[in-house]
C-alpha cells in the first residue's frame, strides 16, 4: 500500500515511490528505492517538494501517533494529481534556454547514473527515465533549438552522456516533423536517450581515445548496439521500438552498416531516424579526437554522404533544424558575420541572425539581432570561423547557459 506523508517525516528505511511535484524540483532523476543514505534525507527535505509518496509493503512506515487528527492519503497506485497537460506554448529561443539549460543538466545526470546502474547489471527501468523523455518533449515543443543547441555543446569528458540528451531531443523534434502521433513521438525520445547504452560496457580507453582507433578497438566499439540491445531485453518497459533503434542506429540505407548490414527498408522508420540524429550530433560535437564541425557545415557533408541515410527521413530531418541551425556561423551579403539565434517562421532561408563581426573593416561590431525575413539583409553562406581568427563561436548565442 502506499502512503502519501510530509518530507519531514522521512525515516532511513523507507521505500519512496514518488515525489509530489514537478520533476525538475526533484533532488533525485527517479525515485522508487528505500532511502539509506543520510545524505538522501537531507536532499530531500531541502528541496521545494513538500510530500512524497511511500509504498509500506516495501519500506519502513511513519512511526505510530495518538494524535487522531492525522490522516494520511492511501492508494495502491499512486494517483494523477494533475489533469493532463496542456500543450507547451511556443517560447521565445532567449527563454526557453533558460530552462533547457536545466534540463540538459539534470539529464546528464540521469544518464551517468544509468550507465553506472548498467555496468553493475542493474536492469534499466524505462518507467524511471520517462519523465526526462517528457521534460526535453516538452522542451522541444516550446522551442526546438533551445535544448538541441545546448546539448550539442558538450566537453570531450561529456561526450557520452550528453550525446544521448542530444539524440533524444532530435529525435523528438525529427518525429513530430514526420507527423508521428505523440506515444511514437515519446518511443523515438527513449529510443534516443537509450541508443547508447551499450557504450556503459566498452572499454573507457577506447571510449575517449584521443587518435584513432585501431581495426582492433574499433571491432570493439562495433559491439555496442548488441550489448545495448541485450540489457535492453533484460530491461523494463522497453518497447521494441526502442530496442530497435539500439540495435540498428548504425545501419546505412545501402545496406553498409552494422551489426546487421540492413538496406533500405529492411531497417525500421526508428532506426533509420536514429542513424542520421546520431550522426549529426556526432560530427557537430566536440569529441575526444577531434572538434565539431560547424552545425550548417555538419548538415551540408551529411546532404554529400549518398547511400548513408533514408533520403525521405534526412529531408525531414533538415526541416525541423533549419538549413542553419542555431549555432551556424553565416556571412551576409553586406559582408557582416552573425551566429544563427533561432529558425525563422517562414523559411528555412530566413533565420534570426546575431551579427558581431565586420569582414570588410575585420573588426568586431556592437551584436545586433537581424531578421533577415524581415530585413533586406541576406545571407550569402555559411562561414568559417577560423578564417577570421574568431573563438569560441558559441558564446554569442548560449552566452553563460553552456
Amino acid at each position: 500500500m502506499l502512503k502519501k506523508i510530509p518530507v519531514d517525516q522521512l525515516r532511513l528505511g523507507m521505500h519512496l515511490q514518488a515525489f509530489c511535484g514537478a520533476w525538475l524540483d526533484h533532488p533525485f532523476w527517479r525515485t522508487r528505492f528505500v532511502i539509506e543514505d543520510p545524505n538522501d534525507l537531507v536532499l530531500i527535505r531541502e528541496s521545494s517538494i513538500r510530500e512524497v509518496w511511500i509504498d509500506i509493503g516495501k519500506g519502513r512506515d511513519v512511526e505510530p501517533t495518538t494524535d487522531a487528527t492525522i490522516a494520511y492519503e492511501t492508494a495502491d497506485t499512486v494517483p494523477e494529481t494533475t489533469p493532463a497537460a496542456a500543450p507547451a506554448e511556443k517560447a521565445a529561443f532567449a527563454d526557453e534556454v533558460k530552462r533547457a539549460s536545466r534540463i540538459v543538466a539534470r539529464g546528464r545526470e540521469a544518464v551517468v547514473s544509468m550507465f553506472q546502474e548498467a555496468r553493475m547489471g542493474k536492469a534499466v527501468d524505462a518507467d524511471a527515465a520517462a519523465p526526462l523523455v517528457e521534460e526535453i518533449s516538452n522542451s522541444v515543443l516550446r522551442n526546438p533549438g533551445a535544448l538541441i543547441s545546448l546539448a550539442r555543446l558538450k566537453t570531450a569528458d561529456d561526450y557520452t552522456y550528453l550525446h544521448s540528451v542530444a539524440v533524444c531531443a532530435l529525435m523528438i523534434a525529427l518525429a513530430r516533423q514526420l507527423g508521428l502521433d505523440e506515444q511514437q513521438v515519446r518511443e523515438a525520445g527513449m529510443g534516443g536517450l537509450l541508443h547508447d547504452l551499450g557504450k556503459a560496457m566498452m572499454p573507457t580507453a577506447i571510449l575517449n581515445k584521443p587518435g584513432k582507433l585501431s581495426d582492433v578497438e574499433f571491432a570493439v566499439i562495433r559491439t555496442h548496439p548488441d550489448e545495448g540491445h541485450r540489457m535492453l531485453l533484460e530491461g523494463r518497459s522497453i518497447s521494441e521500438a526502442v530496442r530497435d533503434i539500439c540495435l540498428h542506429h548504425h545501419e546505412k540505407f545501402d545496406g553498409s552498416g552494422y551489426p546487421a548490414g540492413l538496406k533500405g527498408e529492411q531497417i525500421s522508420l526508428m532506426a533509420r531516424m536514429g542513424a542520421v540524429c546520431d550522426v549529426y550530433d556526432a560530427i557537430s560535437s566536440n569529441r575526444p579526437y577531434k572538434a565539431g564541425w560547424d552545425p550548417a557545415e555538419s548538415i551540408k557533408r551529411m546532404a554529400e554522404w549518398q547511400g548513408h541515410f533514408d533520403p525521405t527521413v534526412f529531408q525531414a530531418f533538415v526541416r525541423s533544424l533549419g538549413i542553419y541551425p542555431v549555432g551556424s556561423l553565416v556571412r551576409l551579403e553586406s559582408g557582416k558575420l552573425g551566429v544563427v539565434v533561432e529558425q525563422g517562421e517562414l523559411s528555412l532561408l530566413k533565420p534570426r541572425v546575431k551579427v558581431f563581426f565586420s569582414t570588410r573593416s575585420q573588426a568586431y561590431l556592437k551584436p545586433e539581432i537581424i531578421d533577415i525575413a524581415r530585413s533586406r539583409e541576406k545571407i550569402a553562406g555559411r562561414e568559417d570561423a577560423a578564417k577570421w581568427g574568431i573563438r569560441d563561436i558559441d558564446r554569442w548565442w548560449a552566452g553563460d547557459k553552456r
